[in-house]
């Protein structure tokens, strides 16, 4: 592996990156004119505005045939936006989350998740099955512009303006976000295809599959912006904004970029037989774990956080375990298995039925 391949990479990396930050912040700032909840910012502007590397990068993949790349970047996204960016974030701040997350938007990323399971059955998503999706995609977003739209008022007009500064007014400023928006999209186009290549080039030279690499190194570096954005605000303070971010990204991986990159390549995506008997399944578990995380006292806690960082860190062990073929890998899959999860599970499901109780008694006190 040169330095002109790793340039290549780190470079398109960089502008992807960057990229996604001028059209985060053009895009959501134009989304406050219109009078835009912050949750809702979260869950459809800056989230899909950060997963837009996300969307270059697979789509380019798959236009020129690296269809592991695409769809391991997919999953390997989701897999890293609850466990890495969510439990980043908790073990800065323990985030508070809101209703319409445990009772929509979630049961929501669980239901496309399990379609995207379901779809990719046979081994390929293809043009239906990504207008499908898309087709989810847009009515979630309408259906949340229209419930925004029904809160709006003078407190959520305030919390604007802590959360993105004061509305754009003028020709002016309006124009000035919308460059903001083109050029980041310009950046985010040339960026995939440099990051693409440098990828490709990497796996080849190191010896691994392309799809350890879109489930690893790509999908971790594409979801850069989305850790920028939930880390930041977790510091600040805008917890509404660090879990809606993960949670919306998450569903725009699957009703966009998986969609878009279904319809767009000349066969679908091909879905690799390890990925689907392994790390799709990861995805949706790590999926139906947010829902007792979210619903034990509305909190993710620092010890949940904790927990979500440290089964990432196991599943790259796993990855790197068996793409070296290395001989831990029974004892570790073992482990894992037969006392690591199912102590987890135990453990989430004692901490719903206490949430439960103490529901209960609130309710009838």
């Amino acid at each position: 592996m040169d330095l002109l391949t790793l340039g290549l990479f780190v470079v398109g990396l960089g502008l992807l990156i960057v990229g996604a930050e001028l059209l985060v912040r053009g895009a959501a700032r134009l989304a406050i004119a219109v009078g835009v909840s912050p949750l809702v910012i979260g869950l459809t502007v800056v989230a899909f505005g950060t997963s837009s590397p996300e969307l270059a990068v697979s789509v380019q993949s798959a236009l020129i045939g690296q269809a592991d790349i695409a769809f391991g970047n997919v999953v390997g996204s989701n897999i890293f936006n609850i466990l890495v960016i969510l439990g980043l974030s908790a073990l800065i701040t323990p985030l508070i989350v809101a209703q319409q997350l445990v009772r929509l938007d979630v049961p929501v990323m669980i239901g496309v998740t399990i379609l995207a399971v379901l779809f990719a059955q046979d081994l390929n998503v293809g043009r239906l099955e990504g207008i499908i999706l898309f087709a989810g995609l847009i009515a979630y977003t309408i259906f949340l512009f229209v419930q925004s739209r029904r809160e709006t008022n003078a407190a959520v007009q305030q919390e604007y303006e802590q959360e993105f500064g004061e509305r754009p007014s003028g020709l002016g400023q309006i124009a000035l976000n919308v460059a903001l928006v083109v050029i980041g999209l310009a950046m985010l186009v040339v960026g995939s295809r440099w990051l693409v290549e440098g990828a490709v080039a990497i796996a080849r030279a190191i010896g691994v599959s392309e799809l350890v690499i879109g489930l690893t190194i790509v999908s971790a570096g594409t979801s850069l912006p989305e850790v920028a954005t939930s880390v930041a605000a977790a510091i600040k303070g805008e917890r509404d904004i660090a879990v809606g971010n993960a949670v919306g990204s998450n569903i725009f991986n699957l009703l966009s970029v998986l969609a878009l990159t279904g319809i767009v390549a000349p066969s679908g995506v091909a879905v690799a037989p390890a990925a689907y008997n392994f790390d799709v399944w990861v995805m949706l578990a790590v999926a139906i774990a947010c829902l007792p995380v979210f619903f034990t006292d509305n909190e993710i806690a620092r010890w949940e956080g904790l927990m979500f960082v440290g089964y990432y860190v196991a599943y790259l062990a796993y990855l790197i375990l068996a793409a070296t073929q290395h001989d831990a890998l029974p004892m570790f899959s073992n482990v894992m298995l037969l006392f690591v999860i199912p102590l987890t599970v135990l453990t989430l499901a004692i901490t719903v039925l206490r949430e439960f109780r103490s529901r209960r008694q609130r309710a009838t006190a």
